[in-house]
């Protein structure tokens, strides 16, 4: 058995929870629909929230199958088996084709179990790096500086210069290769801050593609708007693995076998997560801070989301469980800041968050003094299962992300208690530290236990751009959701509205086209630190990475403010069994 499958074969209990302890069933998401009225001047990001199902809801069984005509270990033996098979073939057919390995990498990413062929693709990606200007089709020169720029590896935007007229514009004959310039618009999603090419071919090959839709046959329709609508770059490949199931044609042997493969693996995942999921609301419930604290969110499934977009590997179950207790923590506190505190006692919940010391609590009302113990000795027993596993105590990194974000929510709520809004730059600077991101990376990086050094620590602690610009993307995410509605009261305090009062006679449509646009600019920072030698893993920027296309589905509100997307990608990778 291959190495990954027997990791996976370890951390996969097939064995689902015991029927004393509840599970969340598909009905529950209904409760999606509606978003939370909080205050109006709202602090969003990862501490906002809409209703979701609560650890003591009724709930329905999990889609378990109790009757098995193969036994889990056949399953496995076979699982392996067929993953040992692809891999030969991976290799094989990069050897003789360099295309088509490349579309079988591609294949294999946008099903999102590359995590079982990082080797094989590794190789075959350090190979590519000797042609990659040496091709004249749109398609293929296209693919492979997407994929090698996805794997860390700067290719030059002048690669496209072959595909320019004299004017220095890109073709009008390309207009007929659709193909080309599915590949071109996904390559043009790679860019970064000052490469203009990049840009011009994202507003070349987008044009050209959204005229198409209306003289293309429902099935090329279909993928073309996908293409559109979500890039493979900024588009979470657990969300969209359905879709390429769908749309993709097998005219060859090697994507039957990838399929089949992918499928055994999403049952597989499936039932891991729900097993994770029962673990989270046993130990939310268990903490009791549902029965003490009455006003807070009773939610750990929309935390446990974050956890299970973020680390895909199916390896990190621990890791999930455990990055879901601090995300839970966020939306606790937020809860405190947003819905119940007053001015004066969030000033001295600040204070004794900054101090860290448990007597530092004596003078806080009683519902902050359960919340700091309970955040207290989550803190500690965490900093306690990092030191045990990797030899390195994270305790006062942990500290310094948790007084930052007690130090941004005050800064928050004493703007919304003088009725002052801030300046836009202000806003987002200091919504970067409030949306709750950087106290989420910050966990998960000591949870990798990877590359864990008095460099990549120092660095961690002054939020690099690998964190700030996620942050950024969440809080313009969100904001341009709460800028929908123009007429609701009092200051919301979201960048729309910050910079509206900031730049007199600016219409909101204005303001948002900035908004989009400052979105645009944080991804080319993001795809930068791609490119950048940075003492970070991969696995963290991957989770990154993840953590910023997870946001669109977190925070696209419909007209009835309800999150369709979110409600689907739950019943995907929670609830769906994939036929075999």
């Amino acid at each position: 058995m291959a190495s990954s499958s027997w990791a996976f074969f370890k951390v996969f209990n097939p064995q689902i929870a015991p029927k004393s302890i509840s599970h969340i069933g598909q009905s529950d998401l209904m409760q999606l629909t509606h978003k939370k009225q909080l205050p109006t001047f709202q602090r969003r990001g990862i501490a906002e929230d809409s209703l979701l199902p609560s650890s003591t809801t009724p709930i329905k069984a999990m889609n378990v199958e109790t009757k098995h005509t193969r036994t889990m270990g056949d399953i496995f033996v076979q699982h392996s088996q067929k993953l040992e098979l692809f891999r030969n073939v991976l290799r094989n057919v990069a050897e003789l084709d360099a295309l088509e390995g490349l579309n079988m990498i591609d294949a294999v990413q946008r099903l999102g179990i590359d995590y079982h062929f990082q080797r094989e693709i590794d190789e075959i990606l350090h190979k590519q790096m000797g042609i990659v200007s040496a091709c004249d089709d749109l398609y293929d020169v296209a693919l492979r500086f997407r994929l090698l720029r996805q794997h860390g590896y700067f290719v030059p935007e002048d690669v496209f210069n072959n595909f320019k007229d004299s004017k220095g514009t890109f073709k009008q004959v390309l207009g007929e290769d659709i193909k080309g310039l599915m590949s071109l618009y996904e390559a043009s999603q790679l860019g970064t801050e000052g490469e203009d090419t990049l840009v011009e071919a994202e507003k070349f090959s987008g044009h050209l593609l959204k005229t198409s839709l209306s003289h293309l046959d429902h099935h090329r329709a279909r993928i073309v708007g996908n293409t559109l609508r979500n890039p493979h770059h900024k588009s979470l490949a657990s969300f969209m693995a359905r879709n390429f199931f769908v749309t993709s044609q097998a005219t060859n042997s090697w994507l039957n076998l990838l399929k089949e493969v992918a499928k055994t693996d999403f049952n597989m995942v499936r039932s891991l997560h729900q097993k994770e999921i029962v673990q989270i609301s046993k130990w939310w419930k268990e903490l009791g801070l549902v029965k003490e604290l009455k006003f807070a969110r009773d939610q750990p499934l929309k935390w446990y989301t974050w956890s299970m977009a973020g680390l895909t590997d199916p390896k990190l179950s621990e890791e999930r469980v455990e990055l879901t207790k601090p995300i839970s923590f966020v939306y606790l506190i937020d809860d405190i800041f947003d819905v119940y505190g007053t001015l004066d006692d969030l000033i001295l919940f600040t204070e004794a968050v900054n101090r860290w010391e448990i007597t530092a609590i004596d003078h806080l009302p009683d519902y902050m003094k359960i919340c700091f113990k309970a955040l207290y000795d989550m803190t500690n027993e965490f900093s306690c299962k990092v030191y045990q596993k990797h030899g390195w105590n994270p305790l006062r990194s942990l500290k310094i992300s948790w007084a930052s974000l007690c130090n941004a929510f005050l800064v928050e709520a004493k703007w919304f208690a003088s009725g002052q809004l801030p300046k836009s730059e202000e806003y987002l600077k200091n919504g970067i530290v409030s949306s709750g991101v950087n106290v989420g990376l910050v966990h998960m990086f000591f949870l990798l236990g990877q590359n864990i050094t008095r460099k990549s620590v120092e660095l961690l602690n002054e939020t690099p751009a690998m964190i700030s610009s996620s942050a950024a993307i969440l809080r313009l995410w969100d904001d341009l959701g709460s800028a929908k509605d123009e007429n609701q009261d009092g200051n919301d305090g979201s960048y729309v509205r910050c910079y509206l009062e900031e730049h007199e006679g600016c219409s909101i449509e204005e303001a948002r086209e900035k908004t989009i646009n400052m979105i645009s600019d944080e991804w080319k920072k993001l795809n930068r630190e791609l490119l950048t030698p940075n003492p970070f893993p991969a696995t963290f920027t991957l989770a990154s990475l993840n953590l910023a296309r997870m946001i669109p589905l977190m925070y696209s509100y419909d007209g009835n403010q309800s999150l369709p997307s979110l409600k689907e990608y739950m019943k995907l990778m929670l609830y769906e069994t994939v036929s075999m």
